[in-house]
Formats: C-alpha cells, sequence, structure tokens
C-alpha cells in the first residue's frame, strides 16, 4: 500500500463527519458521466486526414499512435490490459457538493479532461501484472489555450480541493485527498497530480485507491496519463512515462513539419 493504514483511517475518518451530505449524493450519482472504454489500439471516431483547428500540420493518426507510450517503454511488470479494472466503478466514480471537487471525479472517471479532441486522438492502456495497478495513456489535439485552461484549474486543485468527501454509488464515504506532483521540465506546460480516496467496505474493510493524474500540452497535442490502483503506485513510473512520451511526440512532430 502507498501508506500505512493509521494514515489512510485518518482520511477516511475526515470524511465521515458529513454523512447527511452522502445520502443525498449517492442518489444522485447514479446519473453522473460514464467512461470511455478504452484499448491498447482504442482511437477516436474521426476522419483519418483530419486535422485539429488552429494546429498547422497537426498529426496524422498514424504519428499519434506512434508517439503513445507501451509495455516496451515501462518494461516489467507492464502489459497490454484486459480491460477497466472493478475499481473503476467502485470507488472512482462519485459525488460531492463542491462544484471544483465534483469536476475533478467527473474527469478522473470519463477521462475527459480537455473535452472532445480537435482531430484524432490515440490511446494505449497497460496493466501491472500481478497487481491491480492500471496505466493509461493518450494523445489529442486541443486548443493550446483551453489546454492551458484546464492545466491552470489542476493546478489549484491542491488548493480548492486538498481534503474533501465524497461518496460512492452505494453511498460510502470517502476521504478524498489532493496534492501536487512533480513532472521534468518537458514539453511547452504541464501539471501533474496524486489523488487518494480512502474509504470503507460494507465489511468494515479499509480501501485505498491511489491515482496519478499527469497532462503535458506540446504544440497543440494534449498527452493525458493516469496511473492508479489499490496496490502500490509509483509516481516515478508515471514521471518516467510521460518524460519518454513527451520527447516521443516532440520528435515525431519535428519529423512531420519536415516532410512538409
Amino acid at each position: 500500500m502507498n501508506r500505512p493504514p493509521a494514515t489512510a483511517r485518518a482520511l477516511l475518518a475526515s470524511g465521515l463527519s458529513v454523512t447527511a451530505l452522502l445520502s443525498t449524493a449517492a442518489c444522485a450519482v447514479q446519473d453522473g458521466p460514464r467512461p470511455r472504454w478504452f484499448s491498447a489500439s482504442a482511437t477516436a471516431a474521426a476522419p483519418a486526414g483530419e486535422r485539429p483547428q488552429g494546429s498547422g500540420a497537426g498529426l496524422t493518426q498514424l504519428q499519434a499512435q506512434a508517439a503513445l507510450v507501451t509495455e516496451a517503454d515501462l518494461g516489467e511488470p507492464w502489459v497490454p490490459t484486459r480491460g477497466a479494472k472493478t475499481w473503476r466503478d467502485g470507488l472512482l466514480k462519485g459525488t460531492t457538493e463542491r462544484p471544483d471537487c465534483q469536476r475533478l471525479l467527473d474527469a478522473l472517471y470519463t477521462e475527459e479532461f480537455f473535452g472532445a479532441p480537435a482531430g484524432p486522438r490515440a490511446t494505449s492502456a497497460l496493466d501491472a501484472a500481478g497487481t491491480d495497478t492500471q496505466l493509461r495513456y493518450e494523445i489529442a489535439p486541443h486548443s493550446p489555450a483551453d489546454v492551458d485552461r484546464t492545466l491552470a484549474w489542476l493546478k489549484s486543485l491542491p488548493r480548492r480541493c486538498g481534503q474533501f468527501t465524497a461518496a460512492t454509488t452505494r453511498g460510502r464515504a470517502q476521504g478524498v485527498e489532493v496534492t501536487d506532483m512533480p513532472l521534468p521540465p518537458i514539453g511547452d506546460a504541464r501539471q501533474a497530480l496524486r489523488i487518494t480516496l480512502a474509504g470503507e467496505t460494507e465489511k468494515g474493510e479499509l480501501t485505498y485507491l491511489t491515482v496519478d493524474v499527469a497532462a503535458v500540452r506540446v504544440g497543440a497535442e494534449a498527452i493525458t496519463l493516469t496511473n492508479a490502483g489499490l496496490d502500490e503506485v509509483y509516481a516515478e513510473v508515471t514521471q518516467h512515462a510521460v518524460r519518454v512520451g513527451a520527447e516521443r511526440l516532440t520528435e515525431i512532430r519535428k519529423q512531420g513539419r519536415a516532410q512538409i
């Protein structure tokens, strides 16, 4: 686990003080947003020749896929995913009365931090074999101004949503903590967070989900990475993946411009 049980229970205890809120939030969570299915070769349904507006040449579908991070970049124990983990619906889908914090929960669950892309997108998804940790990596074209506004919002979340309470789909209380996570100096703009969600099952067993979120803008393309699980989630993996990915995307963008 990422933290001693005492720390997780302290975070949970801070959330249990608002159970009246959770009884109403649990009803609303059933109508919340749905996540997009992902796989190692998932892409948006966009014409192959489509270019993102305002990004010059942009990336083709094949270039976007070539820029992805795969299991070869991370090594053991990472393998192509076999599908979404059960903790996604059970723990990650939740509600809170705090608007910015709800926006964060929705983005974590749907994996849509920047909205609909302006052209082709590509994703890869990996599992850490022998654990329930899962990493998802996406490249998609977006307006640089829109990306930078979202990055600024992410940067504000440790202050706005440092600690809050959320309700799961079954009305169980979860204490949520949001902290800043450093990234190497990559891309044109970047931001990363670590989100932890501590709760209990109906049998009183402690649950502790860790989610790393990293977002990087490289020109008019945005990289979005989530690295999450109930087992150990290593910040070094998150940082390494976005560094390798940003460097690869930068090089592919240069090659694309040279071919024009």
